[in-house]
């Protein structure tokens, strides 16, 4: 029997799909340790529901909520501002987003390594996807490569901190796969970026996830107003 103790991991865990999965495979290697960020945006209760549900269902007793309110009061994003409608889904746009809630992931990582070093945590661990890199900028792999740099200048000597991102160029579908594979509890996840009781069914988050779980040929466990084909082109 392997009695040695794990390495922690800081996962950032948002309470959606792709969080959860990149949480259930960093189980596997590591001791977790949860973040989550509210930030002013639109489903934020929920979002945190979602988070705790997920941390309950992994028995992570290490967990760190933070209020980000700057990126309210910056703003700049349907997420944030009520005064910017979210978009309805557009699969076939290479534009920014509405809801690209600027610079985000650089906020989130920075609080995710000051608390990893605290824990002497060996990896931070986030649920970027490339699909979505053409909207968000900081999804792009060279983003977290360089993010990685500045973790080794900016921290401790003896401090080493890997970014890890493992889902990083799979399709919504694979992940989909991975996470039913995995078992991980995907009918607690929320990714819904305007309703906090049942999810709409048509902004860019919902269409992304409902698409990959077509695609994989398994349902949705979560309820929807409306489930589009999105596999009608």
């Amino acid at each position: 029997m392997n009695t040695q103790q794990k390495n922690i991991a800081v996962v950032a865990v948002s309470g959606g799909l792709d969080s959860c999965v990149t949480a259930a495979i960093a189980k596997q290697d590591y001791e977790l340790a949860f973040a989550h960020f509210n930030y002013g945006q639109r489903t934020e209760k929920r979002e945190l529901k979602a988070f705790n549900d997920i941390a309950d269902f992994y028995n992570v007793e290490k967990r760190l909520v933070i209020d980000f309110t700057h990126l309210s009061a910056i703003g700049g994003s349907s997420l944030t501002d009520e005064k910017i409608e979210v978009s309805k889904a557009d699969l076939t746009s290479k534009e920014i987003p509405t809801s690209y809630v600027p610079f985000r992931n650089a906020n989130l990582l920075s609080a995710c390594v000051s608390w990893a070093e605290v824990l002497g945590a060996k990896a931070v661990f986030i649920g970027a996807v490339f699909e979505d890199s053409s909207g968000y900028p900081d999804c792009r792999p060279a983003f977290f490569e360089a993010f990685e740099k500045m973790i080794d200048l900016g921290t401790k000597p003896d401090t080493s901190i890997k970014i890890i991102t493992p889902i990083i160029y799979l399709s919504k579908a694979e992940i989909v796969k991975k996470g039913t594979e995995l078992n991980a509890p995907l009918h607690l996840t929320w990714s819904c970026y305007q309703n906090e009781d049942v999810a709409c069914g048509i902004c860019d988050s919902c269409a992304l996830r409902l698409r990959g779980f077509q695609q994989a040929g398994i349902d949705d466990p979560i309820p929807y107003k409306v489930k589009p084909d999105y596999l009608v082109k």
